[in-house]
């Protein structure tokens, strides 16, 4: 990883620093780029809220090969991992890359690794084009997320995405103020219970909406029809000030339980992230910035180590807590 990151580096030159420690100190207010908004106190809360969790370790257990697997809607996946939907390459990462190869090189990663990426929305149409025709390359192993778009560009991506043979359609609705689009002139907006209502049901896909951060919006997320939510502040780019994910993640995990799948990103860096996520609730994590790092520096191979690093580091938490399942792990793992 070592070599993939100082590739990275070199590559994201002026957009990333590749910083030793993913924690929004060295990236402040730099969006465009890969920084978080404002004083970026979203993005930093996000990782602080992960590093100030700590575990109870426990030796006395026969649990020393675990089963590392989970079910999350349906899919198998290898580890309770998704690649989180993260595009544009020229504005974001430096433009060293084409978006085509970063996204498919993401893509296949993932699904040589026995786990699931998704792809991006944005400005310039290149974005979603080139998810789209990642996951058409990799059979529908793969979630497009649709940006909160107003009626006809929506639908019309909705559309597409179902082309893709995608069995899950995400939204990151958390996007309705992200700065660029704004900036661009490209209307994204909130939407009601009665709109998404009508979104998720125009499609023949289960449903994601990403950017939950309340237990009442998880409900609300639910009862529109959605079948995954993500607890997201969608990387601390959208609005300054917010808690970070795993901050709420528990709350909500505990509002919606057995009601949908229940995602989680936000300032996840590592598998012992992961394995704390999983003790607050989530089923599954998603991680952005990492893998857009990884796939940068390594293309599919990068990512592969990446995926690689994290199973090993979720698989030793897992044996120094007791843990037998990355689908039970205990609130307990927590040291509180």
């Amino acid at each position: 990883m070592k070599s993939v990151r100082d590739n990275a580096r070199e590559l994201m030159k002026g957009f990333c620093k590749v910083c030793p420690v993913c924690n929004g100190n060295a990236c402040v207010g730099e969006v465009p780029g890969m920084g978080g908004l404002g004083t970026a106190s979203s993005f930093k809360n996000n990782v602080k809220a992960l590093a100030d969790l700590k575990l109870n370790m426990r030796t006395i257990h026969d649990a020393s090969e675990p089963d590392t697997s989970v079910t999350v809607m349906g899919m198998k996946l290898d580890i309770p991992v998704i690649a989180a939907p993260i595009g544009g390459i020229s504005f974001n990462m430096g433009g060293k890359i084409e978006e085509l190869d970063y996204i498919s090189a993401k893509l296949k990663a993932c699904a040589a690794k026995g786990i699931i990426g998704c792809t991006g929305d944005g400005v310039p149409d290149f974005i979603h084009q080139s998810g789209f025709a990642a996951i058409e390359a990799v059979k529908g192993h793969g979630i497009p997320f649709i940006k909160p778009w107003e009626d006809e560009e929506l639908f019309m991506k909705l559309e597409k995405a179902e082309k893709t043979g995608a069995k899950i359609i995400g939204m990151d609705i958390d996007a309705a103020g992200l700065i660029t689009l704004r900036k661009m002139g490209r209307p994204v907006t909130p939407k009601s219970v009665k709109k998404l209502r009508t979104i998720i049901e125009s499609v023949n896909a289960d449903f994601i909406l990403k950017g939950i951060m309340t237990p009442d919006e998880a409900k609300m997320a639910i009862d529109a029809g959605a079948k995954g939510i993500v607890v997201s502040n969608h990387g601390g780019r959208v609005l300054d000030c917010c808690p970070g994910s795993a901050e709420v993640l528990h709350e909500i995990s505990k509002a919606v339980a057995g009601q949908c799948c229940v995602l989680a990103d936000g300032g996840v860096r590592t598998g012992i992230d992961v394995f704390k996520m999983l003790a607050l609730g989530a089923d599954a994590v998603m991680i952005g910035r990492p893998f857009s790092i990884a796939t940068i520096g390594g293309l599919q191979e990068g990512a592969e180590k990446y995926i690689d690093q994290l199973k090993s580091e979720l698989t030793q938490a897992m044996v120094l807590t007791g843990t037998q399942k990355a689908d039970s792990v205990a609130f307990s793992a927590l040291y509180c």
